[in-house]
């Protein structure tokens, strides 16, 4: 692909320019409406005789020009530039964690958060001249611990992690991504490793964007799966209960694995199910690990964008700057003496 938007979603704004020309063309319109019913056409000629509906009408596409410049301006349009080996040294990792309420189903033992805590302590053991971050995340993405080289103060907070950390329920994976990856520093040459644990239960159309979009920017995606395919009901710690839906009916949680799949696949990252800790802190440790393998082989790349936001906004701004200086109003020298 010769282009791409590094934030498609702001393409949406484009949607504004109906309403907008649809709010001209019934202006217009109405006053073609208000001139009939006025009935003396000298008259309204008269009333009229300082307003130029040319330049109303070039004022309003000055306006509409900007702002879907400022749509495209905002999405970044991005075209790719040259790809150049990286020699990096050191490596981040964020642990983007879910204590969204479906992480307390108990169908891995003891709970789904649980394993999650103690997988990501023993983890941090084996990356003990590492920078962590964490993040975590259900309907919001949070980080509660910017990249750090204090270990002692990571494993405080991974204790700490639990559900009511996050009011909001879901699970936005594709925010928890987005978020992870503006919180690596943007001219660092460590290798940059996000490490997504969730149960991945709800459907976020935006992780899959995401997961490419790191592999663009030369960041490494492991994804790992808690829960079964069978599920487990939610315990509710308020009501003593198992969570119910608005029909009274027990809500089982399942876990998403072809999801979790898809995204590892999409970014040339990992999968694993976390059944088995040992086995799963050993595969992704492996992986890590083989990063500085490849950069003493010299076989790290990173993809350059060359990004042309500013352009768009220059042109939005210049647009709406020549709307400020024309006025609707003809001169009056130029109406008289067309009227001798």
């Amino acid at each position: 692909m010769l282009f791409s938007f590094a934030h498609i979603e702001y393409l949406l704004l484009l949607l504004l320019v109906i309403p907008a020309l649809l709010l001209f063309v019934l202006n217009k319109r109405w006053k073609t409406i208000t001139r009939k019913k006025i009935g003396d056409e000298q008259l309204v000629n008269l009333l009229t005789v300082n307003h130029s509906a040319k330049k109303f009408s070039i004022k309003f596409y000055l306006i509409l020009g900007a702002l879907a410049l400022t749509a495209i301006g905002a999405a970044n349009l991005r075209t790719a530039g040259k790809a150049e080996a990286v020699n990096r040294k050191g490596r981040d990792v964020i642990v983007a964690m879910d204590v969204s309420k479906s992480m307390l189903a108990d169908d891995v033992k003891p709970s789904r958060l649980d394993k999650a805590k103690l997988f990501v302590t023993k983890l941090l053991d084996q990356l003990p001249d590492d920078r962590i971050g964490l993040i975590w995340f259900a309907g919001k993405a949070y980080l509660p611990m910017p990249l750090t080289a204090d270990q002692g103060a990571a494993k405080l907070f991974i204790q700490s992690a639990a559900p009511d950390a996050v009011p909001t329920q879901g699970t936005v994976i594709g925010e928890a991504l987005r978020l992870a990856a503006e919180s690596f520093p943007q001219n660092s040459k460590r290798y940059k490793i996000i490490v997504l644990i969730t149960d991945g239960e709800d459907h976020d159309e935006a992780a899959e964007r995401m997961a490419k979009e790191l592999k663009d920017g030369g960041i490494l995606l492991l994804t790992i799966g808690l829960g079964t395919a069978e599920g487990s009901a939610i315990p509710d710690p308020e009501t003593k209960d198992y969570k119910k839906d608005k029909f009274g009916q027990t809500v089982v949680t399942k876990l998403n694995e072809p999801l979790l799949k898809q995204l590892a696949a999409v970014n040339g990252g990992l999968y694993g199910n976390l059944q088995n800790t040992d086995e799963m802190l050993n595969d992704v440790t492996n992986v890590i690990n083989q990063l500085e393998k490849k950069a003493v082989e010299g076989e790290v790349s990173q993809a350059n964008y060359n990004y042309h936001f500013m352009w768009f906004l220059l042109a939005a701004f210049l647009l709406l700057t020549m709307e400020v200086f024309i006025t609707e109003r003809k001169k009056v020298t130029t109406a008289i003496n067309k009227k001798i």
